[in-house]
């Protein structure tokens, strides 16, 4: 542009007053100083109504049952949030280099977050505590979204209608029923908040305001790092829509660059020791030029157009100008970006709120590759922030109009494009219902994906289909040989199945791929303990604990054997351990409990007993164990009540009525004991104890010839039963040779 062009367009400027960005500020500034109780009450009626047309509209999410990816890191097999406690959470602060429950970075807050929901009663059986948790926090966002709009626009009815686009959009679905995604919920909540504050900052100068923007911006990196672009975000809105762009602004958020850099360094060292990172001088320089210029163009095509939702994105295969979608990527780019430059002449607001957008994803970008994926749905969640500042600018230009006709359209348009967000929405949440459904939706978009096969084949495996698993996992092992987890994940399912020969030789397989899979040692373990093998599986259940200390399933098994061998003081020590990391394991408290009673502790096993009741109620097996304890120690009465709850909980276990009928009858009740123990028989004919226990009680009632009967019956189901053989000794010298 000449000088002389230059002159004239500034004389132009000043001769047309103030621009409209400085008009736009100037309002925000105003009503920011000095709002109205009727501004106020507005604005939060709009906020409570569009709030609740986001819980509306996200319900379902509260039933959904699906895991994804890495839910078994953050939750069903992470030993800290299935034992809520302050020990747990100084762990979470305290493991920042190298977490040891969940691979890769540091996210203490997301960790206690979802060990809070844990101990309210979150399971694999119930994820509502979890999903409401996480829609709680949609909301939350949602609402801090149309507040900082308001603080920046000064318009209240379109701050609440761009939120309202945002609460329902399609692509806010996935981090609400996904469990692990609450770390992009929580680090949203935080860092609007910390914009929220800065704004306000920025309007009244109060250091009190700008140490709580600086405490929600730790807090958002403590749980996720993607958080970490806040500061040069905040940069980009004093140029626009504050206006209040100096140098001093940079000096102003030093201390936030330099905690940023803090946690840039401990997300690389902790992602490099627990996961998988490569940096850019590790691949094709092309990449990172092709997989930004992909990125731009499919973001803003998902959040205009938001169909076939997935949570994996696999890179374009080439991802090379050959490939007719990365050249279109690289071609809409190039446009995007002059026709944001051009923009300069008329509007900070579009380059601006585009530049906001792409800082915010940057770290998502796959430029520093962390993922297999190139692309989710999720990292779009915060940088979007920055289109919704377009569309607020925009559409509060319109409002600014004077024109009822005008605002009536803006609104209704509105009103109209989130009806059809919703029906999207809807549509994707209808396929996170359970892991089967979701899994295989992915499949139809994206086929022969390993992972995706992978988690299908789980899927399938946590319904009891096992024929359907196996053949998933042997497809992600055809797709990808070298996945120990996929043959970790075969083996498992086929042990299942009783073929412990192939699942043995497949552990091994899981093993020379990733040798340090303790996994993968307490599977060979078990195996080896089904074929009898209990040297081995003690020798592999300790490699497993060698490699992964916390590992609670291993101190199960490692019990169990020891058990079996008579080392009842190792397995109690085992089961003890696993219940100081999963506190809430009924089979570990039940177990111990069968121990103790075993070591002659019988106060301390009723004790376990009952901590496991307190956890499962329902489970029949366990009050019977404790009414056998309960027996044990004379407390017949005591002991009846626990077999009478076992059987109303599950009339036809035929074990709780054999030990009804027992125990009764030694107290006398003699008919109602024979009654129970044929209940037993005709539940489970070759019940061997129960035939003895009736043929004890009809020999004390002189009924000789049936009490022969049954124990014959015993004898003939077990012939090693040395208590009925002596018994039936016994009556034939009785009988025969009578003194």
């Amino acid at each position: 542009m000449s000088r002389r062009h230059q002159e004239r367009r500034g004389a132009n400027q000043q001769n047309a007053g103030p621009t409209t960005q400085e008009v736009v500020s100037q309002q925000g500034k105003r009503l920011f100083e000095k709002h109205t109780s009727e501004s106020r009450l507005l604005l939060a009626v709009l906020v409570i109504a569009v709030c609740g047309a986001v819980l509306a509209v996200h319900w379902p999410a509260l039933s959904a049952k699906a895991f994804s990816f890495d839910d078994g890191l953050y939750f069903t097999g992470n030993s800290l949030v299935q034992n809520p406690s302050w020990a747990s959470a100084r762990r979470f602060f305290a493991e920042a280099l190298e977490p040891s429950t969940v691979g890769g970075y540091y996210q203490p807050l997301t960790m206690i977050s979802l060990m809070t929901d844990y101990a309210l009663g979150g399971r694999e059986n119930n994820l509502t505590p979890f999903h409401r948790t996480s829609l709680s926090l949609h909301a939350a966002n949602t609402a801090l979204i149309i507040v900082l709009l308001y603080m920046l626009f000064g318009q209240v009815w379109t701050a609440a209608a761009v939120g309202l686009l945002f609460g329902v959009h399609p692509l806010t679905v996935e981090p609400i029923p996904w469990v692990s995604e609450r770390k992009t919920l929580l680090a949203a909540f935080f860092a609007l908040w910390s914009l929220i504050l800065y704004v306000r900052h920025a309007h009244r100068n109060d250091w009190r305001v700008y140490a709580g923007c600086f405490v929600t911006y730790v807090l958002a990196l403590m749980s996720k790092p993607t958080s970490l672009p806040l500061p040069a975000l905040m940069l980009l809105m004093d140029y626009w829509p504050l206006n209040r762009w100096r140098r001093k602004r940079v000096a102003e958020k030093l201390p936030f660059f330099v905690v940023g850099g803090v946690f840039a360094v401990i997300t690389y060292i902790s992602q490099k020791r627990t996961s998988f990172i490569a940096l850019p001088g590790q691949y094709n320089p092309a990449h990172i030029p092709l997989t930004i210029c992909h990125n731009i163009i499919f973001y803003l095509y998902k959040i205009i157009w938001p169909a076939n939702l997935s949570s994996y994105y696999p890179f374009p295969k080439p991802l090379g100008l050959s490939n007719p979608t990365v050249l279109a990527c690289v071609v809409g780019s190039c446009i995007l970006i002059g026709l944001l430059v051009v923009s300069l002449r008329w509007t900070r607001g579009l380059l601006t709120g585009w530049l906001f957008f792409f800082m915010a994803i940057l770290p998502t970008m796959q430029i520093i590759r962390f993922s297999h994926v190139i692309a989710s749905d999720k990292f779009a969640y915060l940088p979007s922030v920055g289109l919704l500042m377009i569309l607020a600018s925009f559409s509060g230009r319109l409002f600014q109009s004077g024109k009822p006709a005008v605002r009536q359209a803006v609104l209704i348009i509105a009103v109209i494009l989130a009806g059809a967000e919703s029906v999207a929405t809807r549509q994707y949440l209808a396929q996170w219902r359970d892991t089967v459904t979701l899994y295989e939706y992915m499949l139809r978009l994206t086929p022969d994906l390993a992972p995706l096969h992978a988690n299908l084949g789980a899927g399938f495996k946590s319904e009891g289909k096992l024929d359907e698993a196996i053949s998933h996992f042997r497809q992600a092992i055809q797709l990808d040989p070298y996945d120990a987890e996929s043959h970790y994940n075969l083996a498992n399912a086929l042990q299942l199945q009783g073929k412990l020969d192939e699942a043995i030789s497949l552990y091994h397989k899981a093993l020379r791929i990733k040798p340090n899979f303790a996994e993968a040692h307490n599977g060979l373990g078990i195996a080896m303990a089904a074929q009898g093998k209990l040297d081995e599986a003690i020798s592999h259940y300790r490699q497993a604990l060698q490699l992964k200390p916390d590992l609670p399933e291993a101190h199960y098994n490692l019990g169990l054997a020891l058990k079996s061998q008579g080392k009842l003081d190792e397995a109690i020590s085992n089961y003890r351990q696993e219940l100081q990391l999963m506190p809430y394991s009924v089979k570990a408290h039940n177990n111990l409990a069968i121990a103790l009673q075993l070591r002659g502790r019988p106060d301390e096993a009723i004790s376990h007993y009952r901590q496991a009741l307190r956890i499962e109620p329902d489970s029949a097996e366990i009050y019977i164990n404790m009414g056998n304890a309960l027996r044990l120690q004379g407390k017949l009465d005591e002991a009846i009540s626990q077999y009478r709850e076992a059987l109303r909980i599950n009339p036809n276990l035929a074990k709780a009525h054999n030990n009804l009928g027992t125990a009764i009858s030694l107290q006398g009740n003699i008919d109602e004991g024979i009654s129970h123990l044929f209940q037993a028989l005709q539940l489970k004919p070759d019940y061997a104890d129960a035939h003895f226990n009736l043929g004890c009680i009809l020999q004390a009632e002189g009924r000789l010839d049936e009490a022969i009967s049954h124990y014959r019956r015993a004898i003939e189901i077990d012939p090693n039963y040395t208590k009925a053989n002596q018994k039936l000794q016994l009556l034939y010298e009785k009988t025969v040779n009578p003194k």
